[in-house]
């Protein structure tokens, strides 16, 4: 080994124990919860690292300037590549719910790639800095799961330190080991850059071709460009320094509440279950005894009766898991016939809850069959569907037990977001619009405006002029937008265009407002 370079390893191993030893002494000011939660110092950084939070930067500067699309993705993987080799130098192994959430935040990502619409791209998204918070910090109890996310805070701050620290061990360390890369990557640039140009003078084609491949950089988004490539390398050097060191969520101790007596903590579950058995009971009357009869006595219309329960319905079913937990702090449990009854009680409720869920999931179902399917409308039934799944989940984790519960409800959310931007909510609400028209003659031209270009295959189902009015807003917020890149541009932005430019919105503005299309639409 060249005497410089152990010269290197040696002053990084002394500054690595100078760090251990203030850590220490910092540790032993600090109360004894945050010193349980706190980890030991990190390794130093590598260069590898490095270079892969250098590269973060730029693909987000390069692939995100003119939005997100596949380019969402393609600027990801070197921060997961950066998270990756910090977690190796710390020796950390990845474990089956690591690898799991990891696979999550990939599929995840995918929705932006294949949905135009904002709102379920979105949930990707956010679902996505969750499950990279789990897997980062390998949390498994409620307070990891609740608190992960708030790690990135503290990886920010301290990752930038640990950066800086590192690029100064680097510039102190052999020129052998890092100036033939620095020089490689410059020779590897000029090359691309000077055959690149001859080839482009040469072949039309080609340029063509290079010129859709390459990102469009100009002066005017130069300040843009740049805030996106300060934000790409501190998402990945924030990975990577959670990755190294993370913070010991699961260190957190929730004392348990005291239990209760039988009768004290049995009596109001019970009463509540015996007034959700009358409701169900209500409920299964009206469903045998049919529903005209129902609004005969209650002077309601059909959308009216399915509007009355729908929103207190999800209320009930929001307010139950707030009971249960409650209920699971302060349940007698100091013998088993203690834990068999608190299951027995709290499985009734769960049940019966799950009941109320059909019944909400029911109303919606009548009320979109009165006034058509809306973005709201279909996102809280999705979302209702989703609190029956929890529900459920919570009465398996009464039979096998809960060690696992609050992954797997984090697990059923992603799952529920991923399946929800497959499906395409716009494409959703616009295909059974379209299919209610062609049954009833009904339809809302207004709302189309608002929708994204998800929606335009099925509304392009729809006869003329009443087609053209449908997709006018959609077709004009795209001319508005212009071409954009492949890497900023969905699936169903690209499905989009191809329709508007074979099959044009012909239909003038003047038939459009006749129409409807202009006009302030009701959410009911």
């Amino acid at each position: 080994m060249p005497a410089d370079a152990a010269a290197w390893h040696a002053w990084q191993a002394h500054q690595h124990q100078q760090r251990q030893r203030a850590a220490a002494q910092a540790a032993a000011a600090r109360p004894s919860w945050t010193r349980r939660l706190r980890p030991a110092p990190p390794a130093p950084v590598r260069a590898a690292t490095l270079v892969a939070a250098l590269v973060a930067g730029l693909a987000f500067a390069l692939l995100l300037g003119d939005g997100m699309g596949p380019g969402l993705a393609l600027a990801a993987l070197p921060a997961m590549a950066a998270a990756f080799t910090a977690a190796r130098a710390a020796h950390r192994k990845a474990r089956p719910w690591t690898l799991a959430w990891v696979a999550g935040c990939a599929a995840l990502l995918v929705i932006p790639a294949l949905r135009d619409s904002a709102w379920p791209s979105t949930l990707a998204i956010l679902c996505t800095a969750l499950l990279g918070a789990l897997a980062l910090h390998g949390s498994r109890t409620w307070p990891g799961v609740l608190l992960s996310p708030l790690g990135f805070a503290d990886a920010a701050v301290s990752g930038i330190g640990w950066a800086w620290s590192g690029l100064h061990a680097v510039g102190r360390g052999s020129k052998e080991r890092w100036l033939p890369v620095a020089k490689a990557a410059a020779v590897a640039v000029g090359l691309l850059l000077l055959f690149g140009t001859l080839f482009s003078s040469a072949d039309a084609a080609f340029a063509d071709l290079l010129g859709d491949l390459m990102p469009d950089i100009s002066l005017v988004d130069g300040p843009l460009r740049i805030v996106l490539f300060l934000f790409g390398a501190l998402v990945a050097l924030t990975a990577a320094r959670a990755a190294a060191a993370p913070l010991r969520w699961d260190r957190i101790e929730v004392a348990p509440g005291t239990p209760r007596s039988r009768i004290e903590w049995a009596l109001p579950l019970i009463l509540l279950n015996l007034l959700f058995a009358g409701f169900n009971a209500v409920q299964l009357a009206v469903l045998f005894g049919g529903y005209d009869k129902v609004l005969k006595s209650t002077h309601l219309t059909y959308a009216e009766y399915a509007r009355q329960g729908f929103w207190q319905l999800l209320w009930a079913t929001l307010l139950t898991l707030a009971v249960i937990a409650l209920a699971l702090r302060w349940a007698p449990r100091g013998k088993p016939g203690d834990r068999r009854f608190v299951r027995v009680v709290l499985g009734v409720l769960c049940a019966l809850t799950l009941v109320v869920v059909a019944s909400a999931l029911r109303r919606m179902d009548l009320y979109v069959d009165a006034y058509g399917l809306t973005q709201l409308r279909v996102s809280v039934a999705a979302m209702e569907l989703w609190l029956g799944l929890v529900i459920v989940l919570i009465v398996a984790a009464g039979v096998f037990g809960a060690r696992w519960l609050p992954r797997a409800v984090v697990g059923s959310a992603a799952g529920a977001v991923l399946v929800f931007g497959l499906l395409s909510p716009d494409g959703m609400v616009a295909e059974r619009n379209v299919a209610r028209f062609e049954e009833t003659g009904k339809i809302d031209l207004a709302y189309f405006q608002s929708l994204s270009a998800d929606a335009v295959p099925a509304l392009d189902r729809l006869p003329e002029p009443k087609r053209s009015c449908a997709l006018r807003g959609i077709n004009d917020e795209l001319s508005a937008a212009g071409d954009t890149p492949w890497y900023a541009t969905s699936l169903g932005e690209y499905r989009a265009r191809e329709i508007l430019r074979e099959r044009p919105v012909t239909a003038p503005y003047e038939v459009c407002s006749r129409l409807g299309s202009f006009g302030s639409r009701i959410e009911y």
